[in-house]
């Protein structure tokens, strides 16, 4: 049985050939390792119309709703050399392009960035419940924020246009607390185990947030802004902030998409990924930067947005399978999609209020979570 464990363990796909569904199915082990091939074209379809629909949606419903036809045909005209008659009036179409649009765009790169950062994260860690926020770098980005908004360093603290300064304030936030909670888990050891690491992140978080809260004392003149924030919201004045975000990213998606077959190796452990001729903690590094960096921008956008790092990428796991290969881009769409549908919800639920959309997240994400701890030695073990 030479052949048993390299191809299928690089594929992530190990797993089913010691259970008994891959004893019920001999010619199955092979067919592993060909599996998340297989699937990817499926679900890859599936997720490019999941983010089409959240567009259409997103952009359909509000206050004034619109007919998803006519919106379809309109957001067909932004591209060139396409002219169709949508019927929507000149007012409407200002709605379209200049209101909603920008939005539902921006939830699609936040919700996008999140997933793909918390699967990222799972896979760096070898720990189903690692995602932005529960590792304490949504934390150390919003108190970076929350410091640049309370001191003035963002323009007046201004955030319907985001200055450039808070997705790099953010940025070196997230990367300093994501450096906390690392050194913190393998103090004393070499020991990195997925409880150690989690509550590393809890003390990493809860000491940021207590210095986030001594700032907003200090500068109360500050907390209305940072408050809403902190919740979560993508309202957005025009294409700016969409603008801004995009180049993050791009540079994320390229970087951990490029290198999504290194963390399989790496779900083999440090010894083994090396004897495969990997460097773990060069590869582990540059994948923790490229995910906190779109951790980042995401936060420094939308605010803090809970739970989105942890539902998709291990409802993407449980059903399409268990290779990052096959996580990673997968978990970029749906986590888009779900994002925008998750605003759609936040802007009619509570109608003509607005219920922030970081809310929203948590009551999906709080029996989501509960789930997880359920299902994660079985995935994971």
């Amino acid at each position: 049985m030479p052949g048993r464990s390299r191809p299928v363990d690089l594929t992530g796909g190990a797993r089913p050939r010691g259970s008994a569904a891959g004893g019920e199915r001999p010619p199955a082990g092979p067919g592993a390792t060909v599996r998340p091939a297989g699937l990817r074209k499926r679900w890859l379809v599936a997720g490019i119309g999941a983010v089409l629909v959240a567009l259409i949606a997103g952009v359909s419903l509000g206050p004034v709703s619109l007919p998803p036809g006519s919106v379809a045909a309109e957001l067909l005209n932004l591209l060139p050399g396409v002219h169709l008659d949508s019927g929507l009036t000149e007012q409407e179409i200002a709605i379209v392009t200049e209101l909603r649009l920008p939005r539902v765009v921006l939830g699609l790169l936040v919700g996008g960035l999140l997933a793909l950062a918390g699967g990222c994260y799972q896979g760096v860690f070898r720990n189903p419940l690692a995602d932005p926020y529960l590792l304490g770098v949504a934390a150390g980005a919003g108190f970076a924020v929350t410091a640049v908004i309370a001191l003035g360093a963002g323009a007046g603290g201004a955030l319907s246009g985001m200055p450039v300064t808070i997705p790099l304030a953010a940025f070196v936030g997230s990367l300093g607390a994501v450096a906390m909670t690392y050194g913190l888990g393998v103090a004393g050891g070499r020991d990195r185990s997925p409880a150690t690491l989690i509550l590393a992140g809890v003390a990493v978080s809860a000491f940021l947030s207590a210095g986030q809260t001594y700032l907003l004392q200090r500068h109360s003149e500050s907390i209305q802004q940072v408050y809403s924030w902190l919740l979560g919201r993508l309202a957005t004045a025009g294409w700016h902030d969409v603008l801004l975000v995009l180049p993050y990213f791009a540079l994320t998606a390229v970087v951990v998409l490029l290198h999504r077959r290194e963390l399989d190796v790496l779900s083999l452990g440090d010894d083994e990924a090396s004897s495969l001729g990997l460097h773990p903690q060069r590869s582990r590094w540059l994948l923790v930067a490229a995910a906190s960096l779109g951790t980042a921008a995401a936060v420094s956008a939308s605010g803090l947005i809970g739970f989105v790092g942890i539902i998709v990428p291990h409802t993407v796991r449980l059903l399409a399978g268990s290779s990052y290969r096959v996580i990673l881009p997968l978990s970029m769409l749906f986590g888009a999609a779900f994002l925008a549908l998750t605003d759609v919800v936040a802007r009619t639920a509570a109608a003509p209020a607005e219920i922030p959309i970081g809310v929203v997240t948590a009551l999906l994400g709080g029996p989501f979570f509960v789930l997880v701890l359920r299902t994660s030695r079985r995935v994971f073990s």
